[in-house]
């Protein structure tokens, strides 16, 4: 269950990091702030909200210097404060993943990356791959192997 909080508090910080540097922002820091301050000790939304801004300024600077530790630091942040909360009041799991839910359509979109291979002519003596995030694959021979000409013979 540990590992679950754990994965589900890093995607909480994700997203709400993520949603900071967009315009959506200002339409879902209120519900954000209410989510956080319910899970702290007596600390009232408003002063969260004081801390997201915080956040939210300290990323955009970041952003824009092109400080990506800094941009990370400040997932990493919240990260830890979400999995804090969700270890000290695990039924908080289901009121997170009922906001994540909520917040996803503001969410801005992936990138998206577009790959164009062209391959013309040539002898080719083993599998060429190319891809993203390619993992758990084994190849099997099978038959003979032909023997590869070295290069300048003939």
């Amino acid at each position: 269950m540990e590992a679950e909080l754990t994965a589900l508090a890093a995607s909480g910080a994700t997203a709400f990091v993520g949603l900071m540097a967009t315009e959506a922002w200002n339409q879902v820091r209120g519900r954000v702030a209410r989510f956080l301050a319910r899970g702290e000790d007596g600390e009232d939304s408003e002063a969260v909200d004081a801390e997201l801004e915080e956040s939210r300024a300290a990323l955009l600077a970041a952003r824009r210097s092109g400080d990506e530790d800094g941009a990370a630091d400040v997932t990493a942040e919240w990260r830890i404060r979400l999995r804090r909360a969700l270890r000290d009041n695990p039924e908080a799991a289901r009121e997170l993943r009922e906001l994540l839910d909520e917040l996803a359509p503001h969410q801005p979109a992936a990138p998206t990356v577009t790959v164009n291979n062209s391959t013309n002519g040539g002898t080719y003596y083993s599998p060429v791959i190319q891809g993203h995030d390619i993992s758990g694959l084994t190849f099997n021979g099978g038959g003979a192997v032909s023997s590869r000409p070295e290069p300048g013979a003939g």
